[in-house]
């Protein structure tokens, strides 16, 4: 496994091509050597003064917060420099002056800002080093074990930037159509099916049977609990006001237009359980219960589908308020040991499922932040401790980050995420990992900022990751993550390894690197592996072990996504009611004629056609169908 981006030579070029050339070439080589490092720092410096001090909230975004070590060193070291020069003339003054006491001072001043000087001296690189090579660990899981789905579609982004206004998620700036033929064709390929349908249906049946169920598909009647991120709409930040609606001012003037779960992608994974599956809308439950659902989203979900919960913190304005349960959550670790007790939110305890929905980003004190770290908003409090309002005892969850500066930096250390990972009652009821790619971001706050590495070739990722394995899917997020900002991913404040460290001690957690006996249950059985972890050959290919044709490992299936056709060639889904077609919001062409086909899942073959009149049909409009097959697939055509 190799890591071209730590390395200084990208070209390609050998050593001995690169000391070639005229003697004119060579010192002005050497001149960059000696000054390209300092003159890195004086920009730095440059760069955060003017964006910082006309906005001192900026400090808080992520480029910022990488530019800052080097700038400071910058300062610090070019002050130690001309503490070294003063000291110097004050040293040659006083020999001349016969003044040994003071040149001996004079000296000592030298001498300290001369170690300084060295200590504080710009390095070629702060970044961390990965970990050590090393080929697939741990047990793949899924239908095909370790597949990761990735897709990605240009044309589902059309969002100008921060600095143009307009917030990231209008639907002029993700198009819906688009995403939902993402997702579609990811959970074709993660599950195996021939439809949609049928693909989910593989997936039910293989975690049921992993899970001693027996070999059955999804059960009228049994709750799903969707986890998705809205990191930005904590309740303990005031992000959003009585209404509902985005504060545009303070602090929060720089975040509210920052990425992260589209609605559109909400939106299309309800139309999959519902219109695909066939779970009643009561039945689900959606949210972030240590945040609040924003309008932004509430509006654009909501009216499609009015019966699903949305949980969050607080429970007003038609959301539902987190509450917990009597099923109490573990820390396997002593620093636990006499905190407040955590136990799951009721939503958790009482589904059946859970679908971890997140976004990739980098993160300050964890490296990256995946589906993992996700679930650090699961637990109704935040992760130092607030509950609705109020600090209490709770065990400090960024204790176990490699970057909190507890002495957990590097690698072989206990991570909480390996125990909501293996949890019975979290990862243990995962059914699906989907990470919301469109955007990603840099940073918790998830600032919006494009990917240059091939496909994305300087635009918005505009991508979905879909798996079944826990770790493979954050594998893969932070092999993208690294190859795009290694700064950020691989700082040094994290130590070598340090932001992988999780992915290896859940591969590993039957006999993991740090020892610890993960029990998050606490029933005295250890967790088995949770999943295989290891890392693509580059950043260009993306292949990973199965796709080299080995027998372990990872398998990241790509695939290249179009926008959809014009509506009258649009595929509709079947609505739950046994006698009802539910529309989705459809324009058809009143000049044009249309049938409404229903086509054999399985078959593939057209069984019926009836006359359809051109005209709009909203997300509500029902017709009535045979009530013998409501989970046929029914697409509407001109003629």
């Amino acid at each position: 496994m190799k890591y071209p981006l730590s390395s200084c030579r990208r070209n390609g070029r050998s050593a001995a091509a690169e000391s070639g050339g005229s003697r004119r070439l060579a010192g002005l080589r050497r001149f960059a050597r000696r000054w390209s490092i300092p003159a890195f720092g004086a920009l730095a410096l440059l760069w955060f003064i003017v964006r910082v001090v006309p906005k001192p909230s900026r400090a808080l975004y992520p480029c910022m917060q990488a530019s800052f070590p080097v700038a400071s060193g910058f300062v610090a070291w070019l002050l130690s420099l001309l503490g070294m020069r003063l000291a110097w003339r004050r040293l040659v003054a006083n020999l001349r002056g016969r003044q040994p006491l003071y040149a001996g001072m004079a000296a000592m001043g030298g001498l300290i800002a001369g170690a300084a000087w060295i200590a504080w001296m710009p390095e070629n690189s702060v970044l961390a080093a990965p970990t050590e090579e090393h080929g697939p660990i741990g047990e793949g899981k899924g239908v095909f074990p370790g597949r990761v789905v990735y897709v990605h579609a240009p044309s589902a982004t059309e969002w100008p930037g921060k600095a143009e206004g307009g917030h990231w998620s209008a639907p002029d700036h993700v198009q819906g159509p688009t995403v939902e033929k993402m997702l579609r064709e990811a959970i074709l390929r993660l599950g195996g099916g021939e439809t949609v349908p049928a693909s989910w249906d593989a997936m039910f049946r293989h975690f049921n049977e992993q899970r001693g169920r027996g070999a059955r598909g999804y059960v009228p009647g049994e709750k799903i609990m969707i986890k998705t991120n809205l990191t930005l709409n904590n309740a303990t930040m005031g992000a959003l006001d009585a209404n509902y609606d985005k504060v545009k001012e303070g602090w929060l003037a720089d975040i509210w237009n920052n990425t992260e779960v589209a609605p559109q992608t909400i939106l299309a994974l309800l139309r999959h359980l519902v219109y695909e599956v066939g779970v009643e809308e009561a039945d689900i439950f959606i949210g972030d219960p240590v945040c609040l659902v924003p309008n932004y989203v509430w509006k654009v979900v909501h009216p499609e589908f009015p019966e699903v919960n949305f949980v969050e913190n607080h429970g007003q304005r038609g959301r539902v308020r987190a509450e917990f349960s009597d099923v109490p959550f573990y820390w396997s670790t002593d620093e636990a040991d006499g905190k407040k007790q955590d136990y799951l939110p009721r939503s958790y305890a009482e589904a059946a499922y859970l679908i971890n929905l997140a976004v990739p980003k980098s993160h300050g004190l964890g490296g990256i932040t995946a589906c993992a770290k996700n679930h650090y908003g699961s637990f109704i409090r935040t992760p130092v401790g607030n509950l609705w309002g109020s600090d209490h005892d709770y065990y400090n969850l960024h204790q176990a980050l490699p970057g909190d500066g507890s002495g957990t930096e590097g690698t072989g250390h206990y991570r909480t995420l390996v125990d909501i990972m293996g949890h019975e009652g979290l990862g243990g009821k995962t059914l699906l990992y989907l990470l919301d790619g469109l955007f990603a971001g840099q940073g918790w706050d998830g600032y919006p900022v494009k990917w240059n590495m091939e496909p994305f070739n300087g635009d918005w990722p505009s991508c979905l990751f879909v798996s079944m394995d826990p770790v493979a899917i954050d594998s893969v997020a932070y092999d993208f993550l690294v190859a795009e900002w290694p700064q950020l991913v691989l700082a040094e404040t994290l130590g070598p390894g340090g932001a992988e460290d999780y992915l290896h001690e859940a591969a590993l957690a039957d006999n993991p690197p740090s020892g610890t006996f993960y029990d998050p249950e606490r029933d005295g059985r250890r967790m088995g592996s949770l999943g295989v972890h290891e890392h693509w050959n580059n950043p260009v290919d993306k292949q990973y072990s199965r796709n080299l044709g080995g027998d372990h490992g990872i398998e990241l299936i790509r695939y290249e996504v179009t926008a959809p056709a014009a509506a009258a060639d649009l595929s509709v889904q079947c609505a739950l009611r046994a006698d009802k077609l539910r529309l989705r919001a459809i324009h058809l062409d009143p000049e044009k004629d249309h049938v409404l086909e229903r086509i054999d899942p399985v078959a593939g073959e057209v069984v019926e056609v009836r006359p359809l009149p051109g005209g709009v049909y909203g997300a509500r409009t029902d017709l009535s169908i045979d009530p013998d097959a409501p989970f046929f697939l029914y697409r509407v055509r001109s003629q």
